[in-house]
């Protein structure tokens, strides 16, 4: 029996002897295949970019250069400093009169400058520059149709302050210190209808284009020589004339048909003649568009000379006594 046993066991050694070896391409495949599941696993979750961590890339050696040598140390202090510059607010210079430019305040940030509107209010083509204690007339852009610069400090207009402004129709300088006008400062603006040149000093009005429908000259210091002779005959659109508060002592004659309101009160006027308002050759003659006329403040009797406003569809104010 113990033989039997002793045989037996020979012959299974012999057996395991005898089979083949696993070789080391079969055990990689079986890891393969493990590792493989693992993979599938994870496609579709966060951890898929895992499975790269441990590939080997060559690497990159990152180095850092002397400030010395590409980097300007001060290059970060002047970034600030620009920084700082462009949180300042830009102050618009005046270009003086006649310089040359038209329509600009001049600035760092604009080629050829500044629009006016950085010191004046604009709204499309009307500029309003009111109380700002201006000295002169700012630049004003081509485009401009109305320009307001009522109660400054301006003394003088030339005739650069407005040149080539040729779609300018309304100009106010209300209460101003006006005192001199260049003749041909607003001779030359074929647009202009509107003047507006009260509470100054001035003492001689300008010639005016015959565009004109409204000027008013009140308050100021024409007297009796302040007017040039027939100075409104060649207006045939002038609707209104104010001319209050100027110690001038003659209505200025001839007057437009089309005018609608002549105001001459608190002057000097001592009198009028037949041929004032009236066509004394024509006795038909009426003058519908002179509605108002005031020559009230005036040391004139209106009752002596009645010819002089017949024509007239309303009596003139002032004294008749």
């Amino acid at each position: 029996m113990v033989t039997l046993r002793l045989m037996w066991g020979l012959l299974v050694l012999c057996v395991v002897a005898a089979s083949p070896r696993r070789y080391a391409r079969q055990a990689e495949l079986d890891n393969y295949d493990n590792n493989n599941v693992d993979l599938d696993l994870n496609v579709d979750g966060d951890d898929v970019y895992d499975y790269y961590d441990g590939i080997d890339e060559p690497q990159i050696e990152i180095g850092t250069l002397s400030p010395d040598e590409d980097i300007d140390p001060s290059h970060h202090a002047s970034l600030e400093e620009e920084e700082e510059e462009e949180e300042l607010p830009i102050k618009p210079q005046l270009i003086p009169s006649g310089s040359g430019e038209s329509g600009t305040l001049m600035g760092p940030s604009a080629q050829g400058g500044m629009a006016t509107c950085m010191l004046c209010t604009c709204l499309v083509g009307s500029v309003y520059c009111d109380d700002l204690k201006l000295d002169r007339v700012p630049p004003l852009s081509k485009e401009t149709s109305h320009f307001y610069a009522r109660y400054n400090k301006i003394t003088r207009i030339s005739k650069s302050d407005f040149a080539n402004l040729n779609k300018l129709k309304r100009i106010d300088l209300t209460s101003n210190g006006i005192s001199r006008i260049d003749d041909d400062a607003f001779f030359g603006l074929p647009a202009l209808e509107e003047l507006i040149l009260r509470e100054n000093s001035i003492r001689q009005l300008p010639a005016l284009p015959p565009s004109m429908t409204l000027i008013d000259a009140s308050h100021n210091q024409l007297g009796s020589t302040g007017i040039q002779r027939e100075a409104f005959k060649d207006m045939p659109g002038l609707l209104y004339l104010y001319l209050t508060d100027n110690n001038i002592d003659h209505i200025p004659v001839p007057l437009s048909d089309s005018l609608r309101s002549l105001h001459l009160q608190n002057n000097n006027i001592q009198m009028m003649h037949e041929d004032t308002f009236c066509n004394p050759h024509d006795l038909n003659y009426i003058r519908n568009a002179l509605e108002d006329v005031r020559l009230d403040g005036n040391p004139i009797n209106l009752s002596r000379t009645p010819q002089a406003y017949i024509c007239l569809p309303r009596i003139p104010v002032g004294a008749l006594i």
